[in-house]
């Protein structure tokens, strides 16, 4: 994971998932659209921007398959996350924002995928959140070990 630390830009590592409210499941995304307005993330949007380098992440569709997305420009893709300390340690969340054209055939979500330019944009520069919040990410490449096919 990619932070801000005393002005400069840091690599550390974090939990994936706030701890959910009375011991429920952890909470792994939050909605762009509404973490703002939520206490639980609020503090992480305005102070706690985070980018978490991956090489891929995956989605199940409905009907249980499991598919791979991935950049077919760049080795690494940068999902805009949040992140909040609790007493165990540093945690984060992924946030989420509608699926494009190459997501929406598996899921009708998917990580707010930044651009390498909007990496220090998203952690140093609070005038520009609200604007990547409302982006729409780049298409990705879509893999499948197998995919279902239907005769009827």
């Amino acid at each position: 994971m990619l932070a801000e630390k005393d002005g400069s830009l840091c690599c550390g590592w974090q939990r994936w998932g706030f701890p959910g409210y009375e011991g429920k499941k952890l909470i792994f995304n939050a909605r762009c659209e509404s973490a703002l307005e939520k206490p639980l993330f609020r503090a992480g949007i305005q102070h706690r921007r985070i980018v978490i380098p991956a090489s891929w992440f995956y989605e199940w569709n409905p009907r249980k398959e499991k598919n791979t997305f991935c950049r077919n420009d760049m080795p690494l893709l940068f999902m805009a996350g949040l992140g909040r300390r609790y007493e165990d340690g540093e945690h984060f969340v992924i946030l989420t924002t509608a699926a494009n054209a190459s997501m929406k055939p598996v899921h009708d979500r998917m990580p707010l995928i930044l651009e390498r330019q909007e990496v220090a944009e998203w952690i140093f520069h609070d005038a520009k959140t609200a604007n990547i919040l409302h982006k729409t990410p780049c298409l990705l490449e879509r893999k499948t070990d197998y995919e279902q096919l239907s005769l009827f």
